[in-house]
């Protein structure tokens, strides 16, 4: 039941990075659970970090979720999202 849990909450997590970020996200559901859940690993990872704590990687709360894929979605842009086949 954990593990249906984490992932609603990466899906929620993911959903709201999306809708706070400007600009096209062309992901369905899937690409953005995992963006959630890759979120709350760098949100728990960071509040470790700045909070202190033992440096591991851990799953944070929803807030930490949403902020961790905010950081996530703005290097994923940077790095030009999705490339198609070169030309």
């Amino acid at each position: 039941m954990g593990i249906v849990v984490f992932l609603l909450i990466g899906l929620v997590a993911g959903f709201i990075a999306r809708a706070l970020v400007p600009g096209p996200d062309p992901m369905g559901w899937l690409g953005t659970l995992i963006l959630g859940v890759i979120g709350s690993f760098v949100g728990g990872t960071l509040a470790a970090l700045i909070f202190g704590g033992s440096f591991e990687i851990s799953a944070a709360g929803l807030l930490g979720s949403i902020v961790g894929a905010i950081i996530v979605l703005m290097i994923w842009r940077a790095m030009g999202g999705r490339r198609g086949a070169i030309a």
